[in-house]
């Protein structure tokens, strides 16, 4: 049976990852993938309480998919009211190099309080009303890709993988914040300085604003979607402060602040007399929402979660424990992992791997154990590796992907040009994480 579920999931994986060749959404070899895998567990493995346990994995699971429909959602209700129109507009710069350091600052952050996905959506298509050259918005749109991972590593609202940890009760937002933004803010800034030397530093042109999407509302009613665009990100923000107070799991913070943010946009709608054709409520937002990612996310983590009951993760997690014993080397190796596999089902994997480690095994290397303890070392590198490290394949992650449609980026051009780079910055993070665990209190 253990062969067989090795033997499936690594086709379905395959299969994922040629999800562009193939001309077909990912989601449907997770889904197949996921299904197949249970039922073969269901019917091999003897297990008497099957049904139990797939109901316990699909209740973890279900507190991540409403988590990020409900944030999928605010953002783009904020997008609809051209609330993003605010962030681009105020990006002013008359030369490349400085509009380069603008953009990537400013992606970096946003992504942090966004997410990496939405961000690079957001500033590659504002890249592509700026700059006519193609090979300059290949750059730029690099460097975006880069900014956009480094941004989300830090934030337990910044990108998938840090929301899994989060949620699971690996980080917590303090620790997670104060011990990687300077790594994350690292891993950004030493790639950035070696593209600024791959572009001159030429006037920019003007941006024609006629090929801006959303901005109908923003143009009649301006000061709305100002406001808009403060209560989406407030209620974004809400969820960890939420969380902290009461201890709740995360996605009823964002149930709250959906319902919030709905009933909001129901008075703006009757007050200002918004015709429906704008879409200006939230259950016309709700449909314009990437459900064929939510799908996606559903099918990869039940399948994993499959592995981890066949007893397949615990076994992987003691070789990898006996055969390196060293987060650092376990987690940088899990980030150049993430350049090529995507990092949903690596970070689920490693959560279901060392997230319950038999209390003899602890007692046998006590200050080794430590790392896997909540924000323990190992953690808190796996927040950063399995983010920033897609960044060394443009397919590496989804921000990377989302690019490479927008704008046309050639695997091997990226391969060529920025893989070195972003690993640079990848690099130069985990060195500055390692020194930061040298400083007593600090990890």
């Amino acid at each position: 049976m253990t062969a067989l579920l090795i033997a499936i999931f690594v086709v379905g994986y395959l299969l994922i990852t040629c999800e562009h060749p193939l001309h077909t959404n990912k989601g449907t070899f997770a889904l197949i993938m996921c299904g197949l895998l249970w039922a073969i567990y269901a019917t091999m493995s003897g297990d008497t309480d099957v049904n139990a346990k797939v109901l316990e994995q699909l209740g973890d699971t279900c507190e991540i998919l409403i988590f990020l429909i409900g944030a999928m959602t605010i953002v783009e209700v904020i997008d609809r009211y051209g609330g993003f129109n605010i962030i681009t507009e105020t990006i002013t710069a008359r030369k490349k190099r400085k509009l380069l350091w603008i953009m990537a600052f400013v992606t970096f952050f946003m992504s942090a309080v966004l997410d990496n996905l939405t961000t690079t959506i957001i500033m590659v298509t504002m890249v592509g009303c700026l700059l006519k050259k193609q090979n300059e918005r290949w750059i730029f749109s690099s460097v975006i890709v880069i900014a956009a991972n480094s941004g989300g590593a830090f934030s337990p609202i910044g990108d998938v993988t840090t929301i899994m940890l989060w949620m699971g009760d690996k980080v917590s937002t303090g620790q997670l914040i104060t011990t990687l933004l300077i790594p994350s803010l690292v891993s950004m800034v030493v790639p950035l300085l070696i593209a600024t030397r791959m572009i001159d530093n030429d006037e920019l042109p003007h941006c024609d604003e006629t090929q801006n999407k959303n901005r109908v509302i923003y143009r009649r009613f301006p000061s709305v979607s100002k406001f808009v665009l403060v209560v989406g990100v407030c209620s974004l923000l809400f969820v960890p402060v939420f969380k902290t107070l009461t201890g709740l799991p995360p996605f009823m913070g964002i149930i709250i602040s959906l319902g919030f943010i709905w009933l909001i946009t129901e008075i703006i709608v009757r007050r200002y007399k918004i015709e429906s054709g704008l879409g200006a409520r939230v259950d016309q937002a709700a449909k314009g929402i990437d459900m064929s990612t939510i799908l996606f996310f559903l099918g990869i983590l039940m399948a994993v979660s499959v592995l981890s009951e066949a007893g397949i993760l615990g076994n992987l997690a003691q070789t990898m424990d006996e055969g390196i014993h060293e987060p650092f080397a376990m987690t940088t190796l899990i980030g150049y992992l993430s350049a090529v596999i995507d990092n949903v089902p690596l970070v689920s994997a490693c959560m279901k791997m060392f997230g319950e480690i038999p209390a003899e095994l602890v007692a046998t290397d006590p200050s080794y154990y430590a790392a896997f303890t909540q924000d323990g070392i190992f953690w808190l590198l796996l927040t950063f590796t399995a983010g920033v490290g897609g960044s060394m394949l443009i397919i590496g992650s989804a921000a990377g992907v989302v690019a490479m449609g927008i704008e046309k980026i050639p695997f091997f051009w990226y391969l060529k040009r920025f893989s070195l780079i972003a690993m640079s910055g990848y690099l130069a993070g985990i060195a500055v994480i390692w020194i930061e665990s040298l400083i007593p209190g600090l990890i």
